[in-house]
């Protein structure tokens, strides 16, 4: 019988501790988003739109990585709710531009505020030195990076 290969394993697996982690905030944020009538994804659309007021539709839907007829349905939601607009493009009379309203400013910012407290309530037990280094050391994660040292980045 062919013995498996031995895998190189580090003492602490950081994985499921990311998975626990993405799973707190995620129920607690659906949680605090509800009342406001929003999901996850309103909030990345809405997110993008105050961004980059006045993007296409394409982009948006590029951006979230969305087929073109979900981003449709997504902004269907959203303008149901009066928190964007869509206009034809000036340039491009076929394309339409998505910007935010009033309301869906508000509705952004309260959404905000209470996803801080979320975040303050799953990540009470680090300081904000602490808090600092866990958002760069993921940034660098997900960009597929090289970590930049510094003092608070010990061994890299």
């Amino acid at each position: 019988m062919a013995s498996l290969p031995v895998v190189n394993q580090p003492a602490h697996r950081v994985g499921a501790l990311i998975d626990h982690l993405a799973r707190r905030l995620r129920l607690r944020s659906e949680t605090v988003l509800e009342p406001l009538g929003l999901r996850p994804r309103h909030l990345l659309a809405l997110t993008l739109v105050r961004d980059r007021d006045g993007i296409s539709q394409q982009t948006l839907a590029s951006t979230l990585e969305m087929d073109g007829t979900n981003v449709v349905g997504l902004l269907n939601d959203l303008e149901r709710e009066q928190l964007v607009e869509r206009r034809r493009s000036p340039e491009d009379r076929r394309r339409h531009t998505v910007s935010l309203t009033e309301a869906g400013a508000k509705t952004l910012a309260k959404a905000e505020f209470a996803l801080a407290a979320v975040e303050d309530e799953v990540f009470c037990a680090l300081d904000t030195d602490q808090r600092e280094t866990l958002y760069r050391l993921l940034q660098t994660a997900s960009n597929g990076e090289q970590p930049i040292c510094t003092e608070t980045i010990p061994d890299c």
